[in-house]
C-alpha cells in the first residue's frame, strides 16, 4: 500500500511540473536600452505589442511565438523615459500579466516599462515628496471625484505654507498619468534637491468629466466649473498653499493646455505662471492627425467669447510667465502658432519654444522640466 501511495505522489508531482507553464520575464531591459517584452500564450493565434510611444506612434509590433508558447518582441534601443504598453491577443487588449509597474488612462490601464538614463527623472537618492491619491466631492458635477496632489519633501513636519502649481493631462488620460508615465513626483525631486525649483505642492486632478472621449475641440466642459468651484476651496482648505495670485501656477498638455486657457484668461487675476504644452485654442486653425475627428466648435469664436478679457491691461501686468512649447512634429504645432499669436496681437508677452519631436509624453515630460524652475522665481 505504501508503494502504491509513493507512486501515485510520484506522478503527481511528475504531472504538476509538466503543466507548469515556462518561466517568462517581462520587460526586460538591457544596458544597451532595448527592451524584450515577452507572454505565454500558447493558444493565440497572433499577438502584437501595442504602445503609443515605444515605436515612436500609435502603432502595434508583431510579436514572434516560440516553440514554448511563449511570444516575444524587442525594442530597441529606446530613449530613456517610461513607456506605456499593453499586449493585443487575438484582438483583445491585455497588460502585461508579468509586470506590476501599471499607468491609469481614462477608463483603460496601461503597464509601463521605465528605461533609465535620463537625469532629469531618474530616481536618486534625494529627499522625495509624497504623492497621494485624493477623494474629494465635486457639488458642481454631483459627484465623487479624484486627484493626484505631491507634497514637497518635509511638507509633513513644517509648518510653512507653499506655492500651488495647478498640472493638467491630456484627453484620453486621468489624474494619474502625471505622477506615473509622466514621472512628475521624481522630476520635480530633483529639481528641488538641485535647487533648481522651489518646493511646491502639485495638484493634478482629473479632466474628464465623463466617461466619453470629448466631441468637442473648444474642451470647455464642465471641469472648468469643477475646478473653480471645487478643486481650488478644497485644495486651498487642505492643504497650506499660499493663495495669491504670485503663488500660483497652472499647466497642461493638450486637452489639458485647452482647459488652462479656458481657466487662467477668464480668471487672470489668480495666476501668475501659465503654461501650455502641446496646445492652444482648438479650432481656431484647422488641424489634421488624431484630432480631426473632433467636432470643431461652433457659435462665437474664443477670441469674441473672451475680447473683454483679452484686452484686461491690469491683467496682463501681473502675468509674469506665459509659456508655450509643441513639438516640430506635432500635428498642433499650426493650432500653437496661431494661438500665440492671437495673444500677441492682444498685447500679451508669451514665450514660445519650439521643441523636437511630437505629441508624446517624451516631450511632456520634458517641458515640465523647464517650465517649473522659472515658477515663483
Amino acid at each position: 500500500m505504501q508503494h502504491q501511495v509513493l507512486g501515485f505522489a510520484a506522478i503527481m508531482v511528475a504531472s504538476h511540473a509538466l503543466a507548469q507553464p515556462p518561466t517568462v520575464t517581462s520587460p526586460e531591459v538591457t544596458a544597451d536600452r532595448h527592451i524584450a517584452f515577452r507572454i505565454f500564450a500558447p493558444k493565440a493565434q497572433a499577438v502584437g505589442l501595442f504602445s503609443t510611444d515605444i515605436f515612436g506612434s500609435l502603432r502595434k509590433g508583431e510579436m514572434v511565438k516560440a516553440e514554448n508558447g511563449v511570444w516575444e518582441i524587442n525594442a530597441g534601443p529606446i530613449d530613456p523615459g517610461a513607456y506605456r504598453y499593453n499586449f493585443d491577443i487575438d484582438g483583445v487588449s491585455v497588460i502585461d500579466p508579468r509586470n506590476a509597474s501599471v499607468s491609469e488612462s481614462q477608463g483603460n490601464a496601461w503597464s509601463m516599462v521605465y528605461v533609465p538614463g535620463a537625469d532629469f527623472m531618474e530616481t536618486k537618492d534625494v529627499p522625495h515628496g509624497a504623492v497621494a491619491s485624493v477623494t474629494y466631492y465635486s457639488k458642481s458635477l454631483g459627484k465623487f471625484r479624484r486627484m493626484h496632489v505631491y507634497t514637497p519633501p518635509g511638507y509633513e513636519t513644517a509648518s510653512q505654507k507653499y506655492p500651488i502649481f495647478y498640472l493638467l493631462h491630456g484627453a484620453g488620460d486621468s489624474d494619474d498619468s502625471w505622477t506615473s508615465v509622466g514621472r512628475a513626483g521624481f522630476i520635480i525631486d530633483n529639481l528641488i534637491a538641485a535647487g533648481k525649483a522651489k518646493p511646491m505642492v502639485i495638484v493634478m486632478p482629473a479632466g474628464h468629466t465623463s466617461p466619453r472621449p470629448p466631441r468637442s475641440l473648444d474642451f470647455n466642459d464642465g471641469f472648468v466649473k469643477d475646478f473653480v468651484e471645487d478643486i481650488v476651496p478644497f485644495v486651498e482648505t487642505h492643504y497650506r498653499v499660499l493663495r495669491d495670485r504670485q503663488h500660483r501656477a497652472i499647466a497642461g498638455l493638450s486637452m489639458g493646455g485647452a482647459q488652462t486657457l479656458n481657466i487662467a484668461i477668464p480668471h487672470s487675476g489668480d495666476f501668475a505662471y501659465v503654461g501650455v504644452y502641446s496646445s492652444g485654442i482648438f479650432g481656431i486653425v484647422p488641424i489634421g492627425g488624431p484630432a480631426a475627428a473632433l467636432d470643431a466648435p461652433t457659435g462665437p469664436t474664443w477670441e469674441q467669447q473672451h475680447l473683454a478679457e483679452l484686452d484686461n491691461a491690469a491683467a496682463k501686468k501681473g502675468l509674469k510667465l506665459f509659456w508655450f512649447s509643441t513639438g516640430k512634429d506635432d500635428f498642433v504645432m499650426n493650432t500653437t502658432k496661431a494661438t500665440v499669436a492671437l495673444f500677441q496681437k492682444h498685447g500679451y508677452q508669451s514665450v514660445f519654444q519650439e521643441s523636437a519631436g511630437a505629441h508624446t509624453w517624451t516631450n511632456w515630460r520634458e517641458y515640465l522640466n523647464e517650465f517649473a524652475p522659472q515658477l515663483f522665481q
